[in-house]
């Protein structure tokens, strides 16, 4: 598509089961695998991001995260999983929500049943964004599309 060009902003059910699907798993969770579809990129949405979502049995989202500005959302749609929320463990199953206004708690989602776990995940997308992966000691800073991560221990006080 060049820069003339508009997404169509209708994605029917056919189009989004042909929609190329992308593999993602977290740098530091060796046992995170995702497979899915970003719908919000389909149609040109910037701000936000919309995603179809699979995780495998056995495996996992990303990491344990919380954000500082961007919220975040996740809605099951089939399939069961283990949401880790502020240091509780919940099973999930379909049509259950999730929604992490910030600064968010801490959460995870991860897969140890024996069907896949299809959700659609999605929020904010903002220029500047905080995470921190309390279990590791590491905070994340992302300028754009620069990422630097930081331990705990390296953080110091301005003044």
């Amino acid at each position: 598509m060049n820069n003339n060009e508009k997404p169509n902003p209708l994605l029917k059910a056919e189009t989004i089961k042909q929609l190329p699907q992308q593999k993602f798993s977290h740098p530091f969770n060796p046992n995170s695998e995702i497979s899915g579809a970003s719908l919000s990129e389909a149609v040109g949405l910037q701000r936000i991001g919309f995603h179809l979502a699979k995780i495998p049995p056995g495996k996992e989202s990303f990491i344990y995260h919380s954000h500082e500005f961007e919220e975040e959302f996740i809605y099951i749609l089939s399939g069961k999983g283990i949401a880790e929320i502020d240091n509780q463990e919940f099973e999930v199953g379909e049509g259950d929500f999730m929604g992490f206004p910030t600064p968010s708690v801490a959460h995870h989602l991860r897969n140890p049943f024996k069907q896949d776990l299809i959700y659609i995940m999605g929020g904010e997308r903002r220029e500047y964004e905080i995470a921190d992966f309390p279990r590791l000691q590491k905070r994340m800073f992302r300028n754009g599309k620069q990422i630097q991560i930081a331990e705990y221990d390296n953080l110091k006080p301005f003044m």
